[in-house]
Parts: structure tokens; C-alpha cells; sequence
């Protein structure tokens, strides 16, 4: 869903939603760099990538189509794989942690939906939907197994050396292979998948809360 509609048809709530939709694209990037520094890896901290403001991050692009096709982007934080200390474990832990902090965003997000401050406010109710929405819809499309999604990093650690070449191969392409696959609707019942489980998740998580 684009966000542009939004601005005529409830312009408080999408003024709300801006910083809440910039900052979780600016938080899945961080994540990765963050986790890398714990493991090593400080190329993100030394090129000014682990601070939350937005020019470091922005990337025209992305957020431009953010806001015209409800789906974006920032800059792919730099990470130098070579630093990492036991490398498998945290190449996936890098890797999962852009998506494990859009799935904290929708997890707090609905959260605050549970209570009836925010069920019934106008402007946060909308603002907080849409925004656990794109979380979890950004977590499950970054799950893809396609390079350069952060899905393809996790399954080449569990492939053989010569998949691991022909799927690393793919990358220069990748982008090409997803807008056709998205174009086409193989992808939609895949991240339709991935989101049911991330929602299951989430429930799980604000079950224990409760």
C-alpha cells in the first residue's frame, strides 16, 4: 500500500507514521552493524553507520519508494565478513539481526495497540497499525533466501562450498530476479508464509507478556 493516500486522507497520522517508518529502516540497518561490532567486525562503527541519524542511512531511493509503494529502504550497512569471530554463527546472527529488529518494532508496536489509549486515538491508531504492517512485511521479505536479502547469507552458511558459489553468483542479478518474481506473484505466497510465522512469533511473545 503506498503511503502518499494516507497524506491526503488523514495528514496527523501520516505525519506520525514518517519518523516511525524512517527509523525502522534505519533500525534494520543498524541491527546489522551493531551485531557486527559484537563480533568483530567494526567497519559499520568506524564509517559512522551505527548512529540513528538519518543521513547516514538514507537512501533517495528507498524512501522514495516507501512512500509511493508502502516498501523501502536505506543504505546496506557495510559489513566485512572477514573481521567476524566464529565466523558461521555470526554471519547469521549479522545477517538475521536487520530482520529481528523489524520484528521487535511490530512486536512493541502492536503491543501499544492493546490498550485503548492508543486503540482510540485517531492519530496512533492508523500511524501504529501501518507501522507493525511494514515491520513485519520488511522482516519476512529480508527473509528470502535470494541474494543480496539477508534469507540468502543465512542458507549459504548450511550449503555446500560449490551451491555456495552458484547462489553467491546470483547476487549481481538478484535485484532483477526479485522485482520479476514480485511482478509476477511467485513471491507473494512465500512472504505471505514467512509473515503468518512472524506473526505467530509475535503472539507467542505478547502471550508470555500478558
Amino acid at each position: 500500500m503506498g503511503l502518499l493516500a494516507l497524506l491526503f486522507k488523514d495528514p496527523m497520522a501520516f505525519f506520525l507514521l514518517v519518523p516511525l517508518l524512517l527509523y525502522s529502516v534505519i533500525a534494520h540497518e543498524v541491527a546489522h552493524g551493531w551485531v557486527a561490532s559484537l563480533f568483530g567486525d567494526n567497519t559499520a562503527k568506524h564509517s559512522g553507520r551505527l548512529s540513528f541519524y538519518p543521513r547516514s542511512h538514507i537512501d533517495p531511493m528507498g524512501m522514495l519508494a516507501l512512500f509511493i509503494i508502502g516498501f523501502g529502504w536505506a543504505r546496506p550497512v557495510p559489513v566485512d565478513y572477514r573481521n567476524l569471530s566464529s565466523s558461521r554463527r555470526a554471519i547469521i546472527a549479522v545477517s538475521l539481526a536487520g530482520c529481528a529488529a523489524n520484528i521487535l518494532i511490530a512486536t512493541v508496536t502492536i503491543f501499544l495497540l492493546q490498550f485503548q489509549l492508543f486503540q482510540a486515538n485517531r492519530f496512533f491508531a492508523p500511524a501504529l497499525l501501518i507501522t507493525a504492517r511494514i515491520n513485519i512485511m520488511l522482516g519476512a521479505f529480508n527473509l528470502i533466501p535470494i541474494p543480496p536479502l539477508d534469507g540468502s547469507r543465512v542458507l549459504m552458511e548450511f550449503l555446500p562450498s560449490n551451491a555456495k558459489y552458484q547462489l553467491a553468483r546470483l547476487e549481481p542479478f538478484g535485484f532483477f530476479i526479485i522485482i520479476i518474481l514480485l511482478w509476477t506473484g511467485m513471491l507473494s505466497p512465500v512472504i505471505t508464509f514467512v509473515q503468518s510465522i512472524i506473526l505467530g512469533f509475535i503472539g507467542m511473545l505478547l502471550g508470555f507478556i500478558r
